[in-house]
């Protein structure tokens, strides 16, 4: 851990950009002094690694401290977006969550929670609980709830599709050396591609989590994770599925508390299967490094599928396997290779078949980096690769906008001997490293120029390993 002195410089700027906005950041307790002595905060190309620990007040306080004005201005971006895309105030969207979500909030989380609201406002940044916890169920509430709003004002309505990630994990006969080896990228609009977090989180009860996220969640979204059970993770969301259930449990709040209390796969499926609400419907691509067994549970709103193996692979590309999901929960036409889920599919499995025996975590970076369109049958940069790139794309699939500004904006592998000194190899950016700038964007692109000041560059950067203490 870093000395207290250093998070304090990491802060001072922040104060001053505080100030200016008009806000003022409260001098530290003793008390404060102390619980942010436990965390250290380290900026590496383009990533930030943040270690909290303690009880869940002083991890949440931590996190808000260190990162306030990160909190404060993706919650500015998310409030502008939803705004744009349903026409309804932010304001509005955080009451509603407040009275359907909170109550299926279990007290730990509630506690960190406040506990980041509490570290924002000693660092001059303002927001409430009920606003983080909109804030952390937005993928929930924006693609789940929202369009069953949406029909009740708009009978005919539809939105977007939910295409987001590419992520595989092999064991065994797969791997040059037999044990597991997992690898994610991450899609969003870039606008809200911002979860370039890695946080370690060291709770008092319960097993240690690094994971990739956002800003002040206290979930990781991008889904790709590890825990001192010995489970690695990762999910892409199943793009056709769109139940819901008000009654449920949020899926942040299931995801957390299935990685930070679960001994094994079995435990964390349980922990995720109860209460389900149906939102952030994924694929989840899981795997225990301590008997090399890795599984897939695919978890829609009424059916669930889980199939495991010590020996082969699964991938995802947001597209259901389960035949039972796939025609009863879902819209897909899986037959359908101009859609970008179906030709990352077909993309996959050639690669996996081609490769077996040979994946390691160098292999497993240029997959993720892969440009190969399944259907246009040729090497170009598409929203139909592995590496996606939405921004280039002028003929997309079903349901796809042309010269969307978004597609895959990171990378990361991991493998059995990573996962055991808590360490995993990340690219923050697109997986193949090309840069995205956002005013030569809007300047070619004028259809997207309601999005100046929510667009930011994406520099190139390069893969580098975040591990304990580095």
């Amino acid at each position: 851990m870093k000395p207290l002195s250093f998070l304090c410089r990491v802060v001072s700027a922040w104060v001053v950009l505080s100030t200016m906005a008009g806000a003022a950041a409260s001098p530290l307790t003793d008390a404060q002094q102390a619980c942010l002595a436990k965390a250290h905060r380290e900026d590496r190309h383009g990533w930030i690694h943040l270690q909290v620990a303690g009880a869940p007040s002083e991890r949440g306080f931590q996190h808000g401290y260190l990162l306030a004005p990160r909190i404060a201005e993706e919650i500015r971006v998310r409030a502008a977006l939803w705004k744009h895309e349903t026409a309804m105030d932010w304001s509005w969207l955080v009451k509603r969550a407040a009275s359907m979500f909170t109550p299926r909030v279990d007290p730990e989380s509630l506690a960190e929670i406040d506990g980041i609201v509490e570290g924002m406002a000693a660092a001059g940044a303002t927001s409430s609980r009920d606003e983080l916890i909109a804030y952390n169920g937005y993928f929930e509430l924006d693609w789940y709830w929202w369009p069953k709003e949406l029909k009740k004002l708009k009978e005919d309505a539809t939105l977007p599709r939910k295409e987001a990630c590419s992520s595989f994990i092999a064991t065994g006969s797969m791997t040059r050396d037999g044990g597991i080896v997992l690898g994610h990228n991450t899609w969003f609009s870039f606008a809200m591609a911002s979860a370039n977090v890695i946080l370690d989180l060291r709770p008092e009860h319960g097993h240690r989590i690094t994971m990739q996220t956002y800003p002040g969640w206290i979930h990781s979204g991008t889904d790709f994770f590890m825990t001192d059970a010995g489970l690695v993770g990762s999910e892409t969301t199943l793009g056709g599925l769109s139940g819901f259930d008000e009654g449920g449990i949020p899926e942040f709040v299931r995801f957390r508390r299935a990685t930070q209390d679960a001994n094994s796969i079995d435990e964390w499926c349980a922990l995720m299967k109860a209460g389900n609400n149906g939102g952030y419907a994924n694929a989840w691509l899981l795997g225990d490094i301590k008997t090399g067994e890795i599984a897939r549970l695919e978890l829609g709103l009424k059916h669930v599928a889980l199939e495991r193996t010590r020996d082969g692979f699964f991938v995802g590309s947001n597209i259901a396997e389960d035949l039972t999901i796939l025609r009863l929960e879902a819209d897909d036409d899986d037959r359908d290779i101009r859609s970008s889920s179906i030709a990352r599919r077909v993309r996959w499995k050639e690669l996996m078949q081609r490769n077996a025996g040979k994946i390691d975590l160098a292999l497993g970076q240029r997959m993720l980096a892969d440009h190969y369109d399944a259907w246009r049958r040729s090497t170009r940069p598409s929203s139909r690769t592995l590496c996606g790139h939405g921004d280039e794309e002028s003929d997309p699939g079903p349901g796809d906008v042309p010269y969307s500004p978004g597609g895959c904006f990171d990378a990361k592998v991991v493998d059995t001997q990573l996962a055991k000194r808590f360490a995993i190899q990340a690219r923050w950016g697109r997986a193949c490293g090309t840069p995205f700038n956002a005013a030569r964007f809007l300047a070619r692109n004028p259809q997207f120029d309601w999005m100046k000041g929510l667009l930011k560059d994406r520099p190139r950067q390069p893969w580098t390993e975040i591990a304990d203490g580095k």
